[in-house]
């Protein structure tokens, strides 16, 4: 499932996904992937994600 609550965050931050990618240590295609529902992100990497973006966890990652 698309993650777009978290594509939607990064862009209203006007981050790019290697500028996320960079502030959570992870590559522009971790990012990439974890918006296209490709990849289940481990609860550390969300966390980061998280705080880059001044979000929770359910804000970004409880589906609903």
């Amino acid at each position: 499932m698309k993650n777009l609550k978290l594509k939607s965050a990064r862009a209203a931050k006007d981050l790019s996904q290697e500028d996320l990618a960079k502030i959570c240590g992870v590559s522009r295609q971790t990012i990439s992937a974890i918006e296209k529902g490709d990849y289940n992100p481990t609860i550390n990497l969300c966390i980061a994600i998280c705080k880059a973006l001044d979000k929770t966890l359910d804000e970004l990652f409880w589906e609903e």
